[in-house]
């Protein structure tokens, strides 16, 4: 196998290899939990109760014996949430994006897809075997111009779209991708992970935030281990839609539902954003109080008004670098290289959390001067 070992090096070379890192004793400045619900008193109570009834698994998938009471209650929970007709659960957001995608369209059907959509959309849409048209990012009128010159020409179209980009933290307009789906006849697909809980002035996402409504031809996708601090996944759609997956989308139908316990935490957290919107308020309020702050540090940074602030780098080697100082001196802020981003556009991607304290803080902008001296 010395065809791995030299892939190895060569990955090593051009300073994007990965390790893993135990969190333990960092400050951690990286993770998704940005409503700190993950180890909420309440929602870990919540879990406890159904770990003792029910155990640590699921025991089947939802087609066999894998569907309890409490995955039909965090659907209906979502559901309201969402203000979508119905849900369905999935194993990750990355199984629903696989399992979902390729059940809408296929050979002979057309995918309109964000140059910087996340990974899992990209493969879900190679998968499908659909045609795919690559719309550059956040250029709607590029879009147009795709589907007024090709639309016509294939069966079923879908737009895809993150909206909250997990990479750069902007956001897609969704309203004007509603309009453009509708005028066109397509299907519109909605990434939100990074958008349920932060979006919109009550936590529900990008169809709040934009003051817009449902409609059929939607389907939402949405992770529970981001702002709602479990793990899992859903899409949210018309009845008939989600009894269509449940029959149709191979990644729900051959993987294990998800063990009760963490539907039973999922579910509170959602109780708490609906009874604390002041989260999703002070979630806002703190990023752009961080923003404000790096803009004083000589950092190129970009921000959107989302909890997803990249500090630009570009330069990969400077990356690691700066990542290993900060390490060094116990704070968790993770280098950004490709694949996931593109060569030449390295960087640190802080993700805001409103556990953070006034002293985490003005520790971590103390430290990020001295590494930017030092590297």
């Amino acid at each position: 196998m010395e065809w791995i070992r030299q892939e190895l090096e060569n990955i090593k070379n051009a300073h994007l290899y990965r390790v893993r890192k135990s969190k333990e004793g960092f400050l951690d400045l990286c993770s998704n939990d940005y409503l700190a619900l993950r180890d909420h008193p309440e929602v870990i109570s919540a879990s406890a109760q159904v770990l003792k009834e029910y155990g640590m698994g699921s025991g089947a998938s939802q087609l066999v014996s894998g569907y309890t009471k409490h995955h039909l209650r965090l659907e209906e929970k979502l559901a309201e949430f969402k203000k979508v007709p119905r849900c369905v659960l999935f194993g990750s957001g990355y199984l629903a994006n696989l399992g979902v995608i390729p059940s809408l369209v296929g050979e002979g059907d057309l995918i309109l897809s964000d140059e910087l959509n996340h990974a899992s959309l990209i493969d879900a849409c190679r998968l499908s075997k659909a045609k795919v048209l690559i719309f550059r990012h956040r250029d709607y009128e590029h879009l147009e111009g795709l589907l007024q010159a090709n639309r016509y020409s294939f069966r079923r179209c879908l737009i895809v779209s993150d909206t909250v980009f997990s990479m750069d933290g902007d956001v897609a307009h969704v309203k004007l991708l509603k309009k453009i789906a509708k005028d066109h006849e397509c299907m519109l697909y909605f990434d939100e992970a990074h958008a349920t809980g932060v979006l919109g002035a009550t936590g529900r996402g990008g169809l709040e935030e934009f003051s817009e409504s449902w409609d059929e031809y939607i389907i939402i996708m949405g992770t529970l281990s981001k702002a709602l601090g479990s793990y899992g996944a859903f899409v949210c759609g018309s009845e008939m839609l989600c009894e269509y997956l449940i029959n149709k989308a191979r990644s729900l139908i051959f993987s294990t539902s998800l063990p009760p316990c963490l539907c039973a935490g999922a579910e509170k957290s959602i109780e708490i954003i609906q009874k604390e919107p002041e989260r999703v308020k002070h979630l806002k309020t703190l990023a752009q109080r961080i923003f404000e702050n790096l803009k004083r540090i000589n950092l190129e940074v970009s921000f959107h008004n989302t909890p997803i602030i990249p500090l630009m780098v570009y330069d990969e080697k400077r990356a690691v670098k700066l990542r290993d100082y900060l390490l060094n001196k116990g704070i968790l802020l993770q280098a950004i290289r490709y694949p996931t981003v593109p060569i030449g556009k390295a960087r640190l991607r802080l993700t805001v959390n409103i556990r953070y304290s006034e002293s985490d803080l003005e520790f971590f902008f103390s430290q990020l001067r001295e590494a930017l001296k030092h590297c």
